[in-house]
């Protein structure tokens, strides 16, 4: 029997109320990486993590409110395979509200030293802004993030081979009008071996080219640039990610550029911002 638990489950930094019912809806926003599903079988609620991506996800299940009694305890946590299914918690409470916290990628992840190819098809290189640039790149995820500048429309390649994570598609707009636009760009997920992942974003809109679990090789177009979501203009958003225990890092990278090895610099810590 499918209970009707009220859920919170949070993705990608993203919060959507959904429910654990048949009749429950997703609110629009990018797609979710895992959902929640709560059973009984006669023994008490189980909740289950269902992965919904190509790539591996870290879950942490825990409660709004009181804290039920389960096994294992709330918070728990399972690092839940590409598309698998993995049971968190037996939770006493058939009336608890209860909140799933996703995060792409194996928490195990440990990153090779690795010279990633240029994501362009272009032999122009304008950086708009850099490692720790003062915009949009000083949280952990974008620390290490790159932006190229480049005309809307310019071929995105995958500087490194792997696994299509993620790929997004669905939105059409971008602007500095709306903060909240920070989480509605195109963009792919490449996965790689070592557990790394590479985001390429702002993708124009029908300007992702590949599917979610397709295997692509270095060089391979995968999309075009475009300037969809939190963007002042076309560009690039570049990052290598990785799980560090429920959050995501961006790490330093090498890359071989259309002059040759670039080297890019992390900016001050106390940058002014423009």
């Amino acid at each position: 029997m499918r209970l009707r638990l009220a859920i919170l489950l949070l993705v990608a930094g993203c919060t959507t109320e959904v429910s654990a019912g048949p009749a429950g809806g997703m609110s629009t926003g990018p797609a979710p990486l895992a959902r929640l599903d709560v059973v009984d079988r006669g023994d008490g609620p189980e909740a289950w993590a269902e992965n919904l991506i190509a790539g591996p996800v870290e879950v942490m299940l825990s409660a709004r409110g009181a804290t039920p009694s389960a096994q294992p305890p709330l918070p728990a946590r399972a690092t839940v395979p590409a598309r698998g299914r993995v049971l968190v918690s037996r939770v006493e409470r058939a009336d608890a509200e209860l909140l799933l916290e996703v995060v792409p990628g194996h928490p195990g992840a440990r990153p090779r030293d690795v010279e990633y190819a240029w994501p362009l098809d272009t032999r122009m290189l304008h950086v708009a802004q850099g490692w720790g640039g003062g915009f949009s790149h000083r949280d952990a995820e974008n620390r290490h993030a790159v932006d190229f500048a480049v005309p809307e429309g310019t071929p995105v390649l995958a500087a490194r081979e792997g696994v299509v994570m993620q790929a997004e598609a669905g939105f059409a707009h971008g602007g500095l009008d709306s903060p909240e636009g920070v989480d509605r760009a195109n963009f792919v997920r490449i996965l790689h071996e070592d557990g790394t992942m590479a985001v390429y974003a702002h993708l124009a809109p029908g300007g992702v080219h590949v599917r979610q679990g397709e295997r692509v090789r270095r060089g391979q177009r995968i999309g075009s640039s475009g300037s969809t979501g939190y963007s002042g203009g076309p560009h690039l958003h570049f990052a290598v990610q990785a799980n560090r225990g429920r959050r995501l890092a961006s790490l330093p990278f090498r890359m071989f550029g259309p002059t040759g090895v670039l080297r890019f610099a992390e900016a001050p810590v106390d940058a002014a911002r423009p």
